[in-house]
């Protein structure tokens, strides 16, 4: 991972935006400091493009960053910085991060998944917003790596080295913390488990749009469950929290396809904490954390036994403040 640039609390605003399967937000936040967390000035957002040239993303981007300085009255040349937490995996050309998601590039899977209303592959990202912004500072890393930065800085990963950050959402991912190393990889794709197989991959296996069969996200992301069980999350985990028998039974269902995801974070790495973020767990956290945290105690004690699941300590939040995190000035002794 590239160096993450330093900016003393007197510098201009710092701008976020955090790329998600299902929406794109733009922050603006003055530095924090002494190690605190920055303070949100301004927030917009929008459904993430979809459609048009693949350049539409980051116009998208651009358009929010712009309508955010607009309400604080500031310049993009005014800025100290921008950070960019976006969903993966990534791509490069010419050295330059392209996004591959499954959920924003239709064309992945090809015409076998029918979801998608576009035939990207990848899409530019880092090539169009350095061209716009010149010379104001640039970071980009993955959404969920970049909230592991921000939950160890700020939230409920603070003093601990061997950890991660999962995100279930509309897609599922992973942010990993090694012997107090935050691991990027070679394309900055480390921590990919969304793409990890935890069931059957035979022929009859949901298609992720990544175009694997059996993956954690095609079985659990909350994009796939309408495909998978006739029901969106949001509908599908109320009814469980009220009681509704069939609804629970499937929601215990993909808490033991993601309880084998957390199982194998923590066996291969030897993990003594993992936060959990996401619209669909932080939504619905009283339900889930309970059997999720029943699934990792089902597995070899010898390795699961200490470890910790638990909210992420920045709650919905934690997808402007990885953006942020990205700029913010590391607090004294965080690696």
């Amino acid at each position: 991972m590239a160096q993450t640039p330093v900016f003393p609390p007197s510098a201009g605003l710092l701008a976020g935006i955090d790329i998600g399967g299902t929406k794109v937000a733009v922050c603006l936040a003055r530095p924090g400091g002494a190690g605190a967390a920055p303070q949100i000035l301004t927030r917009v957002h929008q459904p993430t493009a979809r459609t048009g040239s693949e350049d539409a993303l980051a116009r998208q981007a651009l358009a929010l960053l712009d309508e955010a300085c607009a309400r604080q009255q500031v310049a993009r040349t005014q800025l100290a910085g921008v950070g960019v937490s976006s969903c993966g995996p990534f791509a490069k050309r010419s050295g330059q991060i392209e996004v591959a998601n499954p959920n924003i590039c239709g064309g992945l899977a090809g015409a076998a998944d029918g979801r998608q209303d576009n035939d990207w592959v990848q899409v530019p990202l880092q090539a169009p917003l350095a061209r716009a912004l010149g010379g104001t500072p640039l970071h980009i890393a993955n959404d969920a790596v970049a909230a592991l930065e921000a939950e160890r800085r700020w939230g409920a990963l603070a003093g601990v080295d061997d950890c991660a950050y999962v995100t279930w959402s509309t897609g599922v991912g992973v942010g990993l913390c090694v012997d107090g190393r935050v691991l990027a990889g070679r394309n900055g794709n480390a921590g990919h488990a969304g793409h990890t197989f935890v069931g059957d991959v035979a022929g009859s296996a949901p298609l992720c749009g990544c175009g694997n069969r059996g993956d954690v996200e095609s079985l659990v992301g909350g994009g796939s469950l309408a495909a998978r069980l006739g029901m969106e999350a949001p509908p599908l985990l109320a009814a469980a929290q009220q009681g509704d028998a069939q609804a629970l039974e499937q929601v215990r269902g993909l808490c033991v396809l993601m309880g084998r995801l957390l199982y194998n974070l923590v066996a291969t790495l030897d993990l003594a904490r993992i936060s959990l973020g996401g619209a669909v767990f932080l939504h619905h956290q009283a339900l889930l954390l309970p059997l999720l945290r029943e699934q990792l105690q089902r597995y070899f004690p010898l390795l699961t036994r200490g470890a910790e699941l638990v909210p992420a300590g920045l709650g919905a939040q934690v997808g402007d403040y990885a953006a942020l995190a990205l700029l913010q000035e590391r607090a004294a002794g965080t690696p």
